[in-house]
């Protein structure tokens, strides 16, 4: 069984559309919602048809307490704005049929047309590690994930931490014409071009050994000057 893992936080008015495109699955599925402390109902929204736990704030936190409560043989971490494609999780298994394979990614596209969200979305077929990130839905064996130690409690990169991880445990895949379709707003809010930059920015200082710690003040610090 796989059971797909939705980190959320203040995420009312996307929680159902997300949890609804994982319901719709011709697939056996446990869905956990991991609440981080909402205050706009989130929970209660989505108790009517997903488990929901709640744990400390912070989405490798909050994926890494789904994972202990999960009962699934794989797991899927969806993020709360997102969804997945029909056949999706049917195309996650007989990947996983293959036992080399120890996890991966789908691809990604943008609930907005903008040629640069396209071009965003275009790199997400390339199967690079830079490339590879948590709103894509990552899968992966919950043997494995154990062995991993689970996701690093880090504040950004958890999901490239996690990447880069784990072909010491088998191989990694990328499972193109199944994408994820997530949420521009983020883009949208900062300014899409520079959203992008400012995300390759962040990934190349973690790629030359900045620590997600002090990516994060800085995140933080340039966000609070817009």
């Amino acid at each position: 069984m796989i059971s797909v893992i939705i980190p959320a936080l203040n995420e009312a008015e996307n929680i159902l559309k997300t949890i609804e495109s994982v319901k719709q699955q011709d697939q056996a599925v446990e869905i956990i919602v991991v609440d981080g402390g909402s205050v706009d109902g989130t929970p209660e929204i989505a108790q009517s048809c997903a488990t929901v736990i709640s744990s400390s704030r912070g989405r490798a936190i909050q994926m890494n307490a789904g994972a202990r409560h999960a009962s699934g043989d794989v797991l899927l971490f969806l993020h709360s704005d997102s969804t997945l494609a029909s056949g999706a999780l049917a195309q996650l298994q007989k990947t996983l049929d293959n036992p080399r394979i120890a996890g991966g990614s789908f691809t990604l596209i943008f609930d907005v047309d903008n040629f640069w969200l396209r071009f965003y979305a275009f790199c997400s077929t390339i199967d690079w590690l830079c490339f590879r990130y948590g709103d894509q839905g990552i899968f992966v064996r919950r043997s494995t994930f154990e062995a991993m130690g689970g996701y690093a409690e880090i504040p950004l990169m958890e999901d490239l931490d996690l990447m880069r991880r784990l072909p010491r445990y088998g191989q990694r895949c990328l499972i193109r014409h199944y994408p994820v379709t997530t949420s521009a707003r983020r883009f949208l809010e900062h300014g899409v071009v520079r959203q992008e930059a400012l995300n390759v920015v962040l990934v190349g200082l973690w790629f030359l050994g900045v620590q997600p710690h002090t990516l994060a003040k800085w995140y933080a610090a340039r966000n609070a000057r817009r």
